[in-house]
């Protein structure tokens, strides 16, 4: 294959660091995800399916930063191998063609499914600390989008007709949130 090398990277949060991931590694560009790996609905990963031609390489990290449920990174290996793109692991030392042996997809399954364990261990280790703190009383939940004289607005525009989609774009809060806001205020 002749295309280009292209990385791609994910970090969970904004202040991740994401340098480390493939350093000392040449590309000809990168695609860099700062989004949780729970699904594959993050925009730098749609740029990156969207850019990548045949011939192209896409090199990762490891598994876990390009899915972290084993559905999604074999869905997400074969949508690229169908297309004539290579994906290389590098901290996994394995690579996908579309041609691949029985053993490397084997590999593929058991470490994708490391991966979906280690999400849901962490899932459950922070639903044990949320339950211990709210048992101390040191949990107090996410803290409110709106301040008192914001969600007195919402209220009042709500009731006087204006549509909900506009009312929670003006405040810069989602519908889903808009809902949550009047389903407390019932």
């Amino acid at each position: 294959m002749t295309g280009q090398r292209i990385g791609y990277i994910r970090v969970s949060t904004f202040d991740q660091n994401s340098e480390r991931q493939l350093e000392g590694i040449t590309v000809d560009r990168i695609f860099t995800d700062k989004a949780s790996g729970k699904d594959i609905k993050r925009p730098e990963l749609e740029a990156l399916l969207s850019f990548v031609r045949s011939g192209d390489t896409v090199l990762v990290h490891s598994m876990d930063r390009l899915a972290r449920n084993l559905d999604d990174l074999h869905r997400l290996v074969q949508l690229l191998t169908q297309r004539g793109v290579r994906i290389e692991f590098c901290k996994e030392h394995l690579s996908f063609t579309g041609e691949d042996s029985p053993m490397a997809n084997l590999m593929l399954s058991v470490m994708g499914a490391f991966a979906e364990f280690e999400r849901a261990l962490i899932k459950e280790r922070q639903r044990e600390g949320i339950a211990l703190a709210k048992q101390r009383g040191a949990y107090r939940g996410r803290k409110k989008s709106l301040s008192e004289s914001e969600m007195t607005e919402l209220y009042r525009r709500v009731v006087a007709g204006d549509k909900k989609a506009q009312v929670a774009r003006d405040l810069g809060i989602s519908r889903e949130t808009l809902y949550q806001y009047l389903k407390r205020g019932e």
